[in-house]
């Protein structure tokens, strides 16, 4: 049990050391995602970002685009059919990212049809997505 505790204690840490030190004068924006999909940061406001793993951006007004990619399962396609790999973007817009908050896009899908939303500190919703092109992989 100790041994256990001290792996899971290590693995969290390394897991959190990758990641830069947040910067209070900007907004910073977390990707979370359901088991067995990706989602990586692709651009702001039209620009490529330096790590995908995360959005940090300045104050005001941004739009996030993010690359989602999930399976689609047989029950939603037809009897007898393999499951399906998508891969798609997402565009969220938002008008008032705050300095030193922290927001949380979540992707999630239905079938063929993905969603995302973004939260703020409080959990509420303060944005939703529209797809912006998918394709099967």
């Amino acid at each position: 049990m100790r041994a256990f505790m001290l792996t899971t204690g290590l693995l969290l840490v390394a897991g959190c050391a990758g990641l830069p030190a947040h910067d209070p004068a900007q907004a910073w924006i977390d990707l979370k995602h359901h088991r067995d999909t990706t989602l990586l940061a692709l651009e702001v406001d039209d620009k490529t970002v330096a790590d995908d793993r995360y959005f940090e951006v300045q104050p005001g007004s941004h739009a996030l685009k993010v690359r989602y990619q999930f399976t689609v399962e047989p029950t939603n396609i037809g009897p007898d059919t393999e499951p399906l790999w998508r891969d798609c973007q997402l565009k969220v817009r938002f008008e008032a990212f705050n300095a030193g908050e922290r927001y949380q896009l979540h992707a999630a899908h239905i079938g063929w049809r993905p969603s995302i939303r973004l939260y703020d500190q409080q959990h509420k919703v303060v944005g939703q997505g529209q797809p912006a092109g998918c394709q099967r992989s």
